[in-house]
């Protein structure tokens, strides 16, 4: 009854074209919009910098890595605890989760300042699907989260063997290349430059002192990581 009642609401809500795409996204009904409304908002699109989804992408970001960690557990029995670490890290590394997002339709729910080119092209869609996992979890509490999590992101959108035999440390790849190759690799930092309340870094790869590619991100691992993706492409490293 209660069901049937929340729907002829929905109905009529109006926020009713946002609670049929969170039916279709999350294969429920949210009691609380407000969570999801906050999950879907960036900074760059308001003004008081406390109404982002900045802290619902903290908490989430934290049970999504433990339901991760307990699916691989249960998964691989007999795998060493390094196994396990490095493929939750592959599957819950920013860009891996921003095309999740992507596939998801999330980049078409997000309030962002679409002025900025930059933010487009950035991670703020993976950063908004952590977001949503916290909002679920404040919602609907642990186990229809863990539900969510496993049905509409795991095995929906991951591969897990193909994540498994993919080697997505490109820095490693690179200079692992680099050493084979008896070529001098080097990452220098360019810029570190603000963006709203966080700074944003590029990272040049240098190869035997010229520049080969550059990469951005919110930190030097991140950035260093997209740069050497960049560069492997650039230099038809297989």
């Amino acid at each position: 009854m209660r069901k049937w009642a929340a729907r002829l609401f929905n109905l009529f809500s109006p926020n009713r074209q946002l609670l049929l795409q969170l039916e279709h996204l999350l294969g429920f009904t949210p009691k609380h919009l407000p969570y999801y409304q906050l999950a879907f908002t960036h900074r760059s699109n308001i003004e008081l910098i406390a109404e982002n989804n900045e802290r619902l992408e903290f908490l989430g970001d934290a049970i999504l890595g433990a339901i991760v960690a307990e699916y691989l557990f249960k998964k691989y029995p007999y795998q060493p605890e390094g196994f396990m670490t490095e493929m939750r890290s592959r599957m819950v590394r920013r860009e891996s989760l921003n095309a999740v997002a992507l596939r998801m339709g999330i980049n078409k729910m997000v309030q962002f300042n679409q002025n900025d080119r930059g933010l487009g092209r950035s991670h703020i869609f993976g950063n908004a699907l952590e977001a949503l996992v916290g909002a679920v979890y404040l919602d609907q509490g642990y186990p229809r989260t863990r539900t969510f999590i496993l049905k509409q992101i795991v095995k929906a959108y991951m591969d897990i063997d193909t994540i498994e035999v993919t080697d997505t440390n490109y820095k490693n790849k690179l200079l692992s290349w680099a050493q084979r190759s008896g070529q001098t690799v080097v990452f220098e930092t360019e810029s570190e430059l603000m963006e709203g309340a966080r700074k944003v870094f590029t990272i040049v790869v240098m190869l035997d002192d010229k520049p080969v590619a550059k990469g951005t991100g919110y930190n030097k691992k991140e950035a260093s990581q997209d740069a050497s993706l960049k560069a492997i492409a650039a230099l038809n490293i297989e």
